[in-house]
Parts: C-alpha cells; structure tokens; sequence
C-alpha cells in the first residue's frame, strides 16, 4: 500500500514499506553506487516494489536504502504519462562496465523496450553515482549528467538523507 503526498500540482510523493527503507546490513562489497530508478508503463510503483525483492537475490549487490517514489512529468519527450522515479544505494564489487550490463539485463528482464530517446518505458535503471568515481565512457557517464537539476533524482535523494537522520535521532533514546 502506498501513501501520497502532493508537493505541487506537477509532483506528487509515495511512500510504502520499502520505499523509503534503510536496511541494517554487513557486505564485503567494495563500492557504493546510486542508481536512479524510473518508469512510466503499467503499474511502476509495484514494479518498484518487484525490484526491490529482485535485487535483494543478486548476490552481485546488496541492498543498502532506497528513497521515497516520486511521480514527476516527463522531459524531453513530453507526449507520455508522468514517470514514477526513486533512487536505490546499493553496494557492489563490480566494476562501472560490469555493472551496467547487469543494469541492462534487469530492464529487460522487467519488460523494458529501447525504441527512441525518452520514450515510455517499464523499467529505466541508471547509475548516478558510483563510489567518487568520474567516468566519461560513450555508454556510461558518471556522475549522470545533469542529475542535480533533476527533480526526479533530487528529491528521492534527499529523502534518503532525512530518513538516515530521522533513524539516527530515534535509536539516541533521547
């Protein structure tokens, strides 16, 4: 079950148990990465959901905290249904190149189409950050470009940063 909250008349927040979460957990992983995670075809926010479990039984990643679902209007391509966006830390031991084929293989595993740039889609897996790492490969740049402008990765991450705060605060027993 989801939970909305209206931001303004373009931008709407959803929460649920998964999403914002933080999980507790020990990992060998080297790297820490943001991937940016989005959609507009079907039921996304379940899909979110799906994804969730999903990377949970990789054993190339772990699950460290996710942010709030952010619905949010289209860019670029404009004549589509808003998008459905959040943002999921992970933590993994492959490389930028490795991982992105992991990335591409999970869209299509969820029914993403590549047709046109910014054209609807099920599933939109991107990697915003990895590590402090800075890339610039013709099918991977790191950090994502322009992701500071954007809504759809801006307020999901801040609301990561809130939750881990929140959690903090209330584990002091203050």
């Amino acid at each position: 079950m989801f939970l909305a909250r209206a931001l303004d008349k373009k931008h709407t927040i959803y929460v649920s148990r998964r999403f914002p979460s933080k999980l507790h957990v020990n990992n060998n992983h080297r790297f820490s990465v943001i991937l940016g995670v989005g959609g507009n075809v079907g039921d996304v926010r379940r899909r979110m959901e799906h994804l969730w479990v999903y990377l949970g039984r990789l054993s190339q990643l772990t699950r460290v905290q996710s942010g709030v679902i952010l619905k949010n209007p289209p860019f670029g391509y404009t004549q589509q249904d808003d998008f459905y966006n959040t943002v999921i830390k992970i933590s993994t031991s492959l490389s930028p190149r490795a991982l992105l084929r992991v990335l591409w293989r999970i869209e299509k595993r969820f029914g993403r189409v590549r047709s046109f740039t910014n054209a609807p889609r099920t599933l939109d897996l991107d990697m915003i950050f990895f590590d402090k790492r800075i890339l610039d490969y013709p099918e991977l740049k790191i950090p994502h470009p322009h992701w500071e402008k954007r809504s759809s990765v801006v307020i999901p991450l801040k609301s990561m940063a809130r939750n881990t705060i929140r959690r903090h605060y209330e584990n002091l027993n203050v």
